[in-house]
């Protein structure tokens, strides 16, 4: 995970830092998803040494999904996560605050087995998802889009891998899940159906992931304003060496780099500058007020706050 490159790039932030000692560092609890978008961030903040830059001392966790992230923020065993917009009804609810948008998405897709050609030809079929994910959320706007709801299927909860497995065997007809496992399906299903993908939605509906803080650290505004900038800074060495990025992200993870290429052109990735913009003028807001009021339609979470209780965009927009 931590290659000699990455301690070149740590040492060298150290050095234009002047002499930092472990006194001068805040330290931190992160946690990422092991895939490009929800590890890209953290990778590159280590590649490039942005931890120490910032004065952070950033312990990195890996996780599957979004909630289990919040669960942990909620057991004081973790400070700042990654979520997928399916997480988003967690914040909006009142359990994390958000600090910063990442990449506006459109990894998702419902996929079924060959000879399932429509969304209509899901009622009564088993359908794998993870619940609580931008999987979950995909799966209910196309069924609403069509008409239907979760009670005309028959909803199999299970985590990511497990999907993939249970969708390579047959054991389910389709799956609301997202790339790279799309991809890793695929090759043990070529002739897979993809039904619905959330770029459909889009604009009418963004799906941005984001970054989260936990309730107890959302007061400590001078680390978050540390962690802003390192997630600033990374965002735009992304979007100015998308391939780097790929390999960089590669070698944290240690795996091949062609999923997570494929996986990378599967976004919008906005400069922080025109995020900086975009939260100035509400619209990132609005992107999550829209998904939480999904939420509270498909009866997911009652009452949702308003965006601008949940999301830091004065801080971000600093």
């Amino acid at each position: 995970m931590f290659s000699r490159r990455t301690t070149l790039a740590a040492i060298a932030s150290m050095a234009l830092a002047g002499s930092l000692s472990a006194q001068d560092l805040d330290e931190i609890r992160m946690g990422y998803i092991a895939d490009y978008f929800g590890t890209s961030i953290a990778a590159i903040a280590t590649d490039q040494g942005l931890w120490e830059k910032h004065s952070l001392d950033a312990d990195l966790k890996v996780f599957t999904n979004g909630p289990i992230q919040v669960q942990a923020l909620n057991a004081g065993s973790l400070d700042f996560a990654y979520i997928g917009p399916g997480a988003l009804w967690l914040p909006a609810s009142g359990q994390a605050k958000v600090i910063a948008p990442n990449a506006l998405g459109y990894t998702d897709r419902v996929i079924a087995q060959p000879g399932i050609d429509s969304i209509q030809d899901l009622k009564g079929k088993k359908v794998g998802v993870p619940e609580g994910t931008s999987g979950d959320m995909l799966l209910r706007l196309a069924l609403a889009d069509a008409g239907m709801s979760l009670d005309d299927i028959d909803v199999v909860t299970m985590d990511p891998s497990t999907v993939v497995t249970a969708f390579s065997s047959g054991q389910i007809d389709a799956a609301g899940i997202w790339y790279p496992f799309v991809d890793v399906v695929r090759q043990r299903v070529p002739d897979l159906n993809e039904l619905s993908s959330n770029e459909e939605f889009f604009p009418e509906i963004a799906f941005p992931s984001s970054f989260i803080v936990s309730d107890d650290m959302a007061g400590n505004e001078d680390v978050i304003r540390k962690v802003i900038a390192v997630i600033k800074e990374a965002n735009d060495f992304r979007v100015e060496n998308r391939e780097q990025s790929v390999s960089i992200t590669a070698e944290f993870l240690n795996v091949s780099e062609e999923p997570l290429l494929a996986e990378s052109q599967l976004a919008r990735l906005p400069t922080s500058a025109e995020y900086e913009e975009l939260s100035r003028g509400g619209q990132v807001a609005n992107w999550f007020g829209t998904l939480a009021d999904l939420y509270a339609q498909f009866g997911k979470i009652e009452n949702p706050l308003p965006a601008s209780e949940f999301y830091l965009g004065a801080l971000y927009a600093e």
